[in-house]
């Protein structure tokens, strides 16, 4: 019978038909994977964690608060107060308001607001599309794995039926 093969390279010339230095980086590392019997590597949220700096975290962080909900309504507070407080209740109270209409100050705080909130969440979006990359190659590495596996699977199958049918010919034969 046929004899399986148990380094990469032989995997690389019986399953894909080419030398095993030919192929791709990610391949070569399925084939040893497979030759090897390991799982696949760590997922896109653990290397993301792994090599994640401070800044790094303090972007997600930064990012994941300023774009929820609860972070909306409270400036929305935040801003309806200031207006409040900036154009009727401190006259009522005969103190001149620090920031009156239009609230130039204000406007200024919203601006730097802007200028530094937007660059740490695009940082963050670049890590995010990094782990949507690894993501991607952790899912090729699972399905290239998978059609190899299939493959190996299929010509076990395919030897076995050969055997079985040349034994059947053989009994066959004596029998008649």
């Amino acid at each position: 019978m046929h004899k399986n093969p148990r380094t990469p390279e032989e995997l690389a010339e019986e399953l894909l038909g080419r030398r095993f230095d030919d192929l791709d980086k990610e391949d070569r590392e399925v084939l040893r994977r497979i030759a090897t019997g390991t799982v696949v590597g760590p997922n896109a949220d653990e290397l993301a964690a792994l090599h994640a700096t401070r800044g790094d975290k303090l972007a997600d962080r930064v990012a994941a608060v300023g774009g929820s909900w609860g972070f909306i309504i409270a400036f929305a507070v935040v801003l309806f107060g200031w207006m409040l407080l900036n154009s009727s209740v401190l006259q009522a109270l005969g103190i001149r308001p620090f920031d009156a209409y239009p609230y130039i100050f204000l406007n200024l705080m919203l601006s730097m607001l802007a200028a530094i909130q937007a660059p740490v969440i695009m940082m963050s979006q670049n890590r995010q599309a990094e782990k949507d990359r690894i993501t991607a190659r952790h899912d090729y590495e699972v399905n290239l794995r998978t059609q190899l596996e299939i493959i190996r699977l299929q010509r076990r199958f395919d030897h076995l039926m050969e055997y079985l049918e040349t034994r059947r010919s053989a009994e066959d034969g004596e029998q008649a």
